[in-house]
């Protein structure tokens, strides 16, 4: 008898639907699995036939074939298994087979016919809806995030016994309630209020913050980069709905999340000694890396230049395109890579360049640390910003800003960037392509005039002309301006290019 049960594989951070077709005749008692599996998907084969025998059915002393289909497609992990043991049971007649036309079922079986906690649920559910399936059986502590899919009705279960139950027709327990979404800050979490002195680099956190802006911070050991960098997440606009659930997706899919929607923009910090793969994703069985776990957040490079440059330069497309496309035995996997990118970094090896006569850095040194961060990757950088040591009156001056202020003049500010980008892919300045900054970006004559000498000087690339354009468009956002005027375009200028010649952009 044949039967046949919808699961799904995740390919990347995507779901492919697989259908497991299970086989049995008369033969010699054998259990074979094809269909490009990997170690689990094989081994699998042990762990369903005693969840089977645990949960009290029958397991046939036949001839059992399970094909994975489509052929081609690499199954990878355990989520297989239920699939495979309902589809034995359907295929031995101990279930109805025809109740399985319309279900999709997803987990991995313990030996006692328990379902384990399986990752990337959320994309399962949301590839059945794409099926046009109306059930998904998922283990109990994934209902309530695969119940994030709309239209599709999601049973959550503990055991295999419970879901040929489901199967049968009884009733499944309708998954926990969804969390109202509230966008929380912590009180007593990271804030600018905490920041003394720092003028400058707490507004250009706030640009950065405001138009998704790259942000390179430098300077000598103990001045404030790391704390300034750490307080950025207490500023950011909430998710949309989208966002949220693709962020859901990827941190799901990696085994990051198991409950609910994520609400809070990730922020990822990962130690200078990660590799290329680590970061940008990649692997033998191709993962998603730092870059992707980061998207629509902030990925944050502490010392800077203590990564291995190849590491850095592998952020380069990722950082232009949006996306990283890794490729393994003719297989091509897209991760998305929507992020913000903020580093911090000495200017030195010792840390002290430019304080004095600290600095015990040769010649020498220093050429071999700025080796370490190539040109292009400094030219995708937006803002870079010197953090200078505090005086004595400013550490005890009042601070600058609070994170709920900042936090209020960055979400005005990328509401405007929303109301202006609605009918394009665009969802900040820091994403306008080329089209959209001509559409966009209405310079003052005076702008336009100290722009078009900066350029004609070679201090900037015709990138970071690009570049230069959205952080004055994102400067006049917070200041609630629609054309950009001579002063955004100079402060552009002024926290992005180090020793640039003021005569260069006089009007």
């Amino acid at each position: 008898m044949l039967a046949r049960v919808s699961t799904f594989a995740i390919d990347g951070v995507d779901p492919r639907q697989v259908w497991v077709e299970v086989d049995i005749r008369q033969g010699l008692p054998t259990f074979t699995i094809v269909g490009l599996g990997d170690t689990a998907v094989r081994e699998s084969r042990d762990r369903i036939r005693s969840a089977v025998l645990n949960s009290e059915f029958e397991f046939p002393t036949k001839h059992i074939t399970a094909n994975l289909a489509p052929a081609f497609l690499r199954k990878a992990g355990p989520g297989f298994d239920l699939a495979l043991a309902l589809g034995v049971l359907a295929a031995s007649g101990q279930i109805p087979v025809q109740a399985l036309r319309s279900v999709a079922v997803f987990g991995e079986l313990a030996l006692g016919g328990e379902l384990r906690d399986s990752p990337g649920a959320l994309a399962v559910a949301e590839g059945a809806r794409s099926a046009g399936l109306r059930l998904l059986i998922v283990p109990a502590e994934r209902a309530r995030e695969a119940a994030l899919v709309r239209e599709l009705r999601i049973a959550g279960v503990g055991t295999l016994r419970e879901a040929a139950d489901v199967v049968r027709g009884a009733v499944p327990p309708p998954p926990p309630a969804e969390e109202p979404r509230v966008d929380r800050h912590d009180a007593d979490g990271p804030d600018l209020a905490d920041v003394r002195g720092h003028a400058a680099p707490v507004l250009a956190v706030q640009i950065a913050a405001a138009g998704g802006h790259n942000l390179l911070l430098e300077g000598a050991p103990g001045t404030g980069k790391t704390m300034l960098a750490r307080r950025i997440p207490s500023i950011l606009p909430p998710m949309t709905h989208a966002e949220a659930i693709a962020v859901t997706r990827i941190h799901s899919v990696a085994g990051l999340h198991t409950d609910g929607l994520i609400t809070q923009r990730p922020f990822r910090a990962p130690h200078h000694t990660i590799s290329p793969s680590g970061l940008v994703g990649g692997g033998a069985v191709p993962r998603a890396g730092e870059a992707t776990l980061a998207n629509q957040g902030v990925l944050f490079l502490d010392e800077l230049s203590e990564f291995q440059r190849p590491t850095l330069d592998a952020l380069r497309q990722p950082l232009e395109d949006g996306h990283v496309t890794i490729v393994r035995g003719q297989r091509a996997l897209v991760f998305p890579t929507r992020f913000m990118l903020v580093a911090a970094t000495n200017p030195c090896p010792c840390g002290f360049a430019g304080t004095g006569d600290r600095c015990q850095c040769g010649e020498a040194d220093l050429r071999r640390h700025r080796r370490r961060l190539s040109g292009p990757l400094l030219d995708r950088m937006d803002l870079l910003v010197n953090i200078e040591r505090p005086t004595e009156s400013e550490l005890r001056a009042p601070p600058v800003t609070s994170s709920a202020r900042a936090r209020d003049r960055v979400g005005a500010a990328r509401e405007r960037q929303t109301a202006r980008l609605k009918r394009s892919t665009a969802s900040c300045n820091a994403e306008m392509d080329s089209r959209l900054i001509a559409s966009h970006v209405r310079l003052e004559e005076s702008a336009e005039l100290a722009l078009a000498r900066a350029y004609s000087a070679g201090a900037i690339s015709a990138r970071g002309r690009h570049r230069v354009l959205r952080v004055a468009r994102t400067i006049a956002d917070l200041e609630a301006r629609d054309s950009v005027g001579h002063a955004d375009v100079l402060t552009a200028f002024s926290l992005r290019q180090r020793g640039f010649p003021d005569e260069a952009l006089a009007a």
